[in-house]
């Protein structure tokens, strides 16, 4: 059955025909954007849902949506999505940053031109009647100090831009590094000598606990007389009353606005002030980049549903369509190491440790993680996914580290697994052979070569005769068959394991013939997605 997508704001008809070409059943219903309430009715058929800036998806609405996998805004903000809930009901949440960079980039400058120059009210005073030539002088661009808060996708094209037109740029960026800024043109500074040496202030950064007020009341104090302060990319980036002041006063000679704390913004401390020239969210308002974040998201929400791959996604580490190929049977591998550790494990776990060793350590080591926790979660939780998966394990207070190795065995790679709780330590390690067949290679530090099927058995025992026996009379005498055998040894008369295939699940009998032996010291059944 072909995935459904749901788009409910705008789109063009060029994205939604993309859904189509790819076999995805859509509904494009624009109108429920603004319709809360049916909305609610409908989601629940939807395994995606493709919005813009007018649909709200709030927890209750994806606790309407069992189905739903993906939800793709065409666009950068995702304020309008609840992600933590998303997050906690397997919900990939993707954005398309890329669609309106050189937009939003390019309205950036445009303020800066109309702030430098007082374009918006010259042109009201002159479309007035007046000619009042003498009332608007400007200052030039060039050779003046940008400072641009956030050099990254956005921000670094607005450095570029900037360098262009002769000014000297200085970023504050934590992230940038010093081969991107040389590459950019620009000298990486701290936040301080920003504020005190920038002509012109340009903010280009999410809005986040750390981003929240970074232009402060104290913090445009310490900003240079006669600063212009720009914001194109979200509301609360700047403190606006203190601003407003500071502009009252002639500490600050102009701003340009085009997103507010508060949007849509009817009122605002700014409104009314010299200087000042505001502009209703603009920033990816262009034709060009509409149609490209719509075509973009189409594209996303497609490739994700019909292959896996995952871009730009805000709650999971991004997948390539490639890398999908290529990790598929590296990722199942994940899943079924961390499955065989969670099915085992009752009591808390306390720490989960991933050694990643030879070829695919270089892959992409977030998402293999994803695919281990959501495995070992799977045993308490069935509907937890590798969205959900890091969320629930960070609830629960559990320390997830990995390890990167160089080739080191008999294998071209493998991924260990092991688990810590506050009784023991469980370890299980797995390999990718040729055809993309996953198999355990060990287990408890035991060799083994075990192929996975959909239903095993897990037995521990002392390495004395009869346990082949027992196993095998056993799983006959329930008519269950045993499709392939493992056993292995830490060493003669020692500790030893067995793990049969079987053709299904072995029935609670089995399991209570088996316990009342003697021989064992666990019989533990054991199914994986296959």
């Amino acid at each position: 059955m072909a995935p459904r997508v749901l788009v409910s704001d705008k789109l063009s008809d060029t994205a939604v025909q993309i859904f189509r070409d790819r076999g995805i059943d859509v509904t494009f219903d624009p109108a429920l954007g603004k319709d809360k309430d049916r909305l609610m009715e409908v989601i629940g058929d939807y395994d995606g849902l493709a919005i813009r800036s007018a649909t709200k998806v709030t927890e209750a609405l994806l606790e309407r949506a069992p189905n739903l996998k993906v939800v793709g805004r065409a666009g950068i903000g995702t304020d309008n999505v609840d992600k933590a809930a998303a997050s906690r009901r397997g919900v990939i949440v993707m954005n398309t940053p890329y669609g309106n960079m050189i937009t939003t980039a390019e309205h950036a400058i445009a303020l800066m031109f109309a702030v430098a120059r007082q374009i918006p009210e010259a042109d009201a005073s002159t479309q007035a009647g007046k000619w009042e030539k003498s009332r608007f002088m400007g200052v030039e661009l060039t050779a003046k100090t940008l400072g641009v808060i956030g050099a990254g996708n956005i921000g670094g094209i607005v450095c570029q831009k900037a360098v262009g037109l002769g000014m000297k740029v200085v970023a504050y960026d934590p992230f940038l590094s010093d081969e991107r800024a040389a590459k950019l043109g620009v000298r990486k500074v701290e936040l301080d000598e920003l504020l005190r040496t920038a002509d012109v202030i340009t903010l280009h950064v999410p809005l986040t606990d750390q981003t929240r007020n970074v232009l402060s009341r104290e913090n445009l104090a310490k900003t240079k007389r006669g600063v212009r302060i720009v914001n194109c990319a979200r509301g609360g980036l700047v403190d606006e009353a203190a601003l407003a002041d500071l502009i009252r006063e002639g500490h600050v000679a102009g701003a340009g606005f085009d997103v507010f704390e508060t949007e849509p913004a009817t009122e605002s401390p700014l409104f009314g002030l010299p200087g000042v020239v505001c502009t209703p969210h603009l920033g990816a308002a262009t034709t060009e980049a509409q149609e490209n974040v719509a075509l973009q998201v189409a594209q996303q929400m497609s490739d994700y549903l019909l292959t896996g791959a995952v871009a730009n996604a805000l709650n999971m580490p991004s997948v390539t369509a490639e890398e999908a190929k290529v990790m598929g049977p590296w990722l199942k591998l994940a899943g079924h190491l961390g499955a065989f550790a969670g099915q085992l494990t009752d009591e808390p776990i306390r720490t989960i440790e991933i050694v990643y060793n030879g070829a695919p350590k270089d892959m992409n080591v977030r998402a293999l993680n994803c695919a281990v926790i959501a495995g070992v979660m799977k045993a308490a939780n069935p509907d937890v996914n590798m969205v959900s998966a890091p969320v629930i394990a960070r609830e629960r207070g559990i320390e997830i580290s990995t390890t990167r190795q160089d080739k080191s065995g008999a294998f071209d790679g493998y991924v260990k697994l092991i688990v810590r709780t506050t009784e023991r330590e469980r370890s299980v390690a797995g390999t990718v052979f040729a055809g993309g067949r996953p198999r355990f290679i060990q287990i408890k530090g035991i060799n083994i070569d075990a192929e996975i099927g959909e239903h095993m058995l897990y037995t521990t025992n002392e390495d004395v005769p009869g346990i082949i026996g027992t196993l095998g009379n056993t799983m006959a005498g329930e008519k269950v068959n045993i499709a392939n055998f493992t056993l292995g040894r830490s060493e003669k008369g020692h500790n030893a394991i067995a793990l049969l295939y079987l053709d299904e699940q072995p029935p609670e009998s089995a399991l209570a013939k088996l316990r009342a032996t003697g021989m064992f010291g666990q019989v533990a059944p054991l199914r994986f997605e296959m």
